[in-house]
Order: structure tokens, then sequence, then C-alpha cells
């Protein structure tokens, strides 16, 4: 595949870990590590595969992880039978607590800012009516939503697939044009029916990937009624205001 998608991942390890933690609705204060530590490189490979540039904390956390696992495997150590034995996931659930405490502090910050400048961010994004009336609000969905729902429609394809060329007729840039003009028919197209009408896997890598180009050039947002739905593709709204 000559095409390369330079996907920003904005989003770090943390925030694929408290992603995880809430997708799975388990508790943060009691982390099944086994369970988050197999999403977590399942997520991991997945963006690999896909040649999306990853920050090396990713994978400093994936070793934390697999050595917080080991450690939870080895038998308690006799010498500390009198004294509490520290839990090994405590100074990572410590991090997580942290970090979410600085994200949610960040997003009201954010949410003022956006209420001022009009710019559209990550989290919410209002919808308005013909009247000019807020009828829904929908959450701008992310890389993760996006891989998920990914793996769904390839949860079947073997790994060698993704190391095939794809054939000119499905070509990134082909996919990106073509992905703009559905847009222009249908102002709101939904992830799944995205590839109803892809022949082959190659084509629907193609089109995964011209979606995320789209997203990083900011031509197109993405966005769910609510956390883990159903996710809607649309332009971005900048592009919207500008025809109107």
């Amino acid at each position: 595949m000559s095409y390369k998608v330079k996907l920003e991942i904005f989003e770090g390890p943390l925030d694929l870990l408290l992603y995880l933690i809430k997708k799975e609705e388990v508790n943060i204060y009691d982390i099944p590590i086994s369970k988050i530590t197999e999403q977590y490189l399942e997520y991991l490979n997945w963006m690999q595969l896909l040649d999306l540039k990853l920050a090396g904390e990713f994978l400093v956390m994936a070793s934390t992880l697999m050595q917080i696992k080991s450690r939870l495997l080895l038998p308690p150590d006799e010498q500390q039978a009198e004294e509490e034995e520290l839990d090994p996931r405590r100074e990572l659930i410590e991090r997580l607590l942290e970090y979410k405490k600085f994200k949610e502090a960040a997003f009201r910050l954010e949410e003022l800012e956006n209420k001022q400048g009009q710019v559209f961010r990550r989290k919410v994004v209002p919808i308005l009516g013909s009247e000019g009336q807020v009828e829904e609000t929908y959450f701008e969905a992310s890389l993760f939503d996006l891989i998920s729902a990914f793996s769904k429609i390839l949860k079947n394809v073997p790994r060698q697939e993704f190391l095939e060329i794809i054939k000119d007729e499905f070509t990134v840039e082909k996919k990106i044009h073509d992905l703009l003009h559905l847009l222009v028919a249908h102002p709101v197209v939904y992830f799944s029916k995205l590839f109803e009408q892809a022949r082959n896997k190659t084509e629907i890598i193609a089109t995964f990937l011209a979606l995320l180009e789209l997203i990083r050039l900011k031509e197109i947002a993405v966005r769910q009624k609510s956390a883990f739905s159903e996710i809607q593709i649309m332009r971005h709204p900048a592009h919207m205001q500008s025809k109107s």
C-alpha cells in the first residue's frame, strides 16, 4: 500500500485504559489486569497493523501491564506475610485517577472555550434543528471507538491480509474521493453502512484508512449519540458553516 496515513493520535495509553475500563464496565479501583491487558494488546495490534504512528508510551504501558499481570500471578511473598502486601496495581490506579481528574478539568475548560469560539472539539457536538434550536447532543467518536467498530467488521480477517497490497481499484486516494461524494448525497452516514457495498476485505481496509485521513485533515467528523453507540460520519462543521 503506497498511501501512508499519518494520523496524529492525540489520545495516549492512559486514554486507552480509561476507554477499556469504561467499555468493559469494570471498577477502576479493582482493575482485572488480565482482561484489560488482553484488550489493550488487541487494540495496540490493530493500530500497528493499520500502520498508525504510535507514541512509545503505548509500548511502555504494554510492558507495565504485562509486568503487573506477572506479579499478580506470583505466589505471596512469605517475608511479607505479617505485613500488608502492596497491590501491584496501586501505582497504575493512582495514575489513572489523577489523569481522569485532569481530563475532566480540561473538559470543563474546553466547554467554556467552545461556547465562546464555537469551534468543533472532541467532546459535545450540538445538532441544530431546521429553526436553529438544539435538538440533540452527540459526542465525537474517538480513535478507539473507530478501531473498536472496525475490528468488529473485520473480526474474521486473517492477519496476513493486512499485509497485502491493495489493488489500484481500491486505493485510499480513490476512497477519499468516494467518501466526500457520498457525504454530498447523504449528509450523515452510519459507520456500519459505509462498508456494505465493499467487494472484499482489502476494499474495507482502504475505506477505513481513507476515513482516518479525512479525520486528520478535518474534512469530516465522527460522532456518537452515547458512549459505544453507532458511529455517524458527517462533514466537519467548519466546512458546513463555510457553505452557509
